[in-house]
């Protein structure tokens, strides 16, 4: 049974980003770019956010000579992680039972 465990501050950046426009296709680049994340932190969570069909990907063909490349957009399941992350984040840590 897999662990229930809270999305690192790197996911919660890339599931915030991707839950802005749940629907859209995102590339890699544009999320590294908006998140700040470097492509050796936002491809692993890319596929960890994946296998754990959070995400759908896809490849797209290249277009004016540049390779294909994969594109991402949350599932229903993802979208409801990344509302959770965010609730999560907003709840005050007094509130969760901690001092």
């Amino acid at each position: 049974m897999p662990r229930d465990r809270k999305p690192s501050p790197q996911t919660r950046k890339v599931l915030a980003a991707l839950a802005a426009d749940p629907a859209a296709w995102r590339h890699g680049y544009d999320l590294a770019r908006e998140t700040g994340l470097a492509s050796g932190s936002l491809y692993p969570i890319l596929i960890r956010l994946a296998d754990r069909r959070h995400l759908e990907s896809r490849w797209e063909d290249g277009v004016d000579g540049r390779p294909p490349r994969h594109s991402y957009r949350l599932t229903s399941t993802g979208l409801a992680v990344a509302t959770a992350a965010e609730a999560r984040r907003l709840v005050p840590r007094t509130a969760e039972g901690r001092a």
